[in-house]
């Protein structure tokens, strides 16, 4: 089916829906689309399929970093926040594809990666070169070691990915010499955000992308910019627990301070979410004061196991911090496939509210089918909750995560950090699946070319294969952010009196059922008459299946 930039097009585009309502689809640029076949998705490739995002409702789309990088952490890395990585096209491409968004009625959000950058920028190659104490070094964090010849790092700070947070340096003399902090992997130095130069070159790069029609950004690790003063020992678990000193620094706020009043500038306000892991509702809830972030991730709710209850809780507390509009979603390009998730046996073990996406990365034998289910429910669930929802590419196409690529293929830091110990997150990242009998499925050319190798079975999943199945996942999705509307906007949630495997709730005359138990759940008649809208499995009249939801409309 073709379908034109007038189909798709919205009439609203003076007054599209607000962010804090919206469908926002998450571009990993790498896998979405290889636009000149050399097995690496692109902006050409991105442009070309904006046509069935937007035919899919949705009314943004997110892009991971596209920035020029080495990909020691696939964009994650970035060596030049003012261009684009050759690997993904040019500016220019970049511009076209801003267009076409605008033209379809998508607005686009870039990734901002600024608590780190990669060791090939240049501010941290000068910092090498130019030795200890100078001001090119107190861009970044370096530091004596410990010790008599300081061969032992300067604390026990631990990575994110693993090992120690500290590397050291050979010195333009060719002696050891200083280390430097890296939460995440070795090629990815911490900036100091206490130096104002860190301060006031981000609020140029935010500039210089907003002038080019940047609707707004997603900020990576939003609440680790600022370190504790000193840089002090962790002393919880022997170094390997959560790092109060490392995360959430009260200094952290006045940067988004400063990017809201930026943002807020801009005749066309620019919009603000951030990635923020905190252990307290009330730590989130500072985040999303009125000068800073106009939103935060409810991650609270994606690590939940397959349970009423725990759903329910995760629910009300993004509600309350979220001001009745959280961003909320069910899989991203840190986590397993939610098909997979839902699949595999549940752990009931509380995640930590600090390292919440290592209770979404779990190995396990998979039940596919009951995945597919659960997935469908959860979706509907997703889309009928009060604030804006993120979908990652291909979680409408019901993707199950590779979990067996060859350990030759694994690209992820985690994977290698770890000595192969932990998957990491190559498998939910395998090139998206378009054609069932193409080459590379219609990812781009030949398959042997694919940065990641994509399993025979993909093709099952392809869009095309889904396109006109009226049972297909692809199916469900469209006619769910279709029937978003019936879930009027501002309108706040109601639980519903229901047995404890079953979750319902009503947003003015809608109303939402998800099944999460054994048994069937019937319909009360003291609910009135209800009229059917969206059903995620065959049912009887007026039946709710197990692992299934169903969205229902008040006579």
């Amino acid at each position: 089916m073709t379908v034109s930039r007038t189909d798709l097009a919205r009439t609203d585009m003076a007054s599209p829906r607000s962010w804090e309502e919206a469908v926002v689809y998450q571009v990993y640029l790498r896998s979405f689309r290889d636009g000149d076949g050399d097995g690496i998705g692109d902006l050409a490739g991105l442009t070309a399929g904006l046509p069935e995002i937007a035919r899919l409702g949705c009314d943004a789309v997110w892009l991971n970093p596209c920035y020029v990088s080495p990909q020691r952490d696939h964009g994650y890395d970035i060596e030049d926040y003012f261009s684009i990585d050759p690997g993904y096209g040019s500016l220019a491409d970049f511009d076209m594809m801003i267009a076409e968004a605008h033209g379809l009625g998508l607005r686009v959000l870039m990734d901002m990666v600024a608590n780190h950058c990669s060791i090939a920028h240049p501010w941290f190659r000068e910092a090498l070169t130019s030795g200890p104490g100078s001001e090119a070094r107190e861009r970044f964090l370096f530091r004596d070691g410990r010790g008599p010849a300081g061969e032992e790092p300067p604390g026990n700070w631990q990575s994110v990915f693993g090992g120690s947070a500290w590397t050291r340096v050979v010195e333009s003399d060719g002696a050891p010499g200083q280390w430097y902090l890296h939460s995440f992997d070795a090629g990815q130095p911490d900036f100091n955000w206490r130096n104002p130069e860190v301060a006031a070159y981000f609020l140029d790069v935010l500039r210089f992308w907003f002038d080019r029609g940047v609707d707004g950004f997603r900020i990576d690790v939003a609440h680790g910019h600022v370190k504790a003063e000193g840089l002090p020992d962790n002393h919880v678990a022997g170094g390997n627990g959560h790092n109060a000193a490392m995360w959430d620094q009260p200094e952290v706020h006045e940067i988004y301070r400063a990017w809201r009043r930026l943002g807020d500038a801009y005749p066309e306000p620019k919009f603000f979410v951030g990635e923020v892991w905190v252990p307290t509702a009330e730590s989130l809830a500072r985040y999303l004061r009125r000068d800073e972030l106009h939103q935060a991730f409810c991650f609270d709710l994606l690590v939940q196991p397959w349970d009423a209850a725990r759903m329910r809780a995760a629910i009300d507390r993004g509600l309350e911090t979220g001001d009745g509009a959280p961003a909320w979603t069910l899989a991203n390009h840190d986590v397993h496939r939610a098909v997979t998730r839902y699949g595999q046996q549940q752990s009931f073990d509380a995640p930590s509210p600090t390292d919440m996406i290592a209770a979404a990365r779990q190995n396990g034998p998979v039940d596919v089918a009951t995945g597919m289910r659960r997935a469908r429910a959860a979706a509907a669930l997703l889309f009928a909750l009060p604030g804006s929802a993120y979908l990652y590419q291909g979680e409408e196409l019901g993707l199950p995560e590779v979990l067996d690529l060859p350990a030759e293929a694994r690209q992820d830091p985690i994977w290698h950090r770890s000595g192969g110990s932990t998957l990491g997150r190559d498998g939910c990242r395998v090139p998206l699946p378009w054609q069932a009998e193409a080459p590379a499925f219609g990812f781009g050319g030949d398959p042997a070319m694919n940065w990641l190798p994509q399993p025979s079975w993909f093709g099952d999943f392809a869009r095309d294969r889904q396109q006109e199945d009226p049972h297909s996942m692809l199916t469900l999705y469209r006619e769910l952010l279709a029937g978003r509307e019936t879930f009027a906007a501002g309108e706040p949630l109601q639980w519903l009196d229901t047995p404890r495997d079953v979750l319902a709730f009503s947003r003015a005359d809608a109303v939402c059922v998800v099944n999460l138990g054994p048994e069937p759940f019937i319909i009360p008649s003291r609910w009135g008459p209800v009229d059917e809208t969206v059903s995620t499995a065959p049912h009887s009249p007026g039946c709710v299946p197990p692992d299934s939801a169903t969205w229902l409309r008040r006579s």
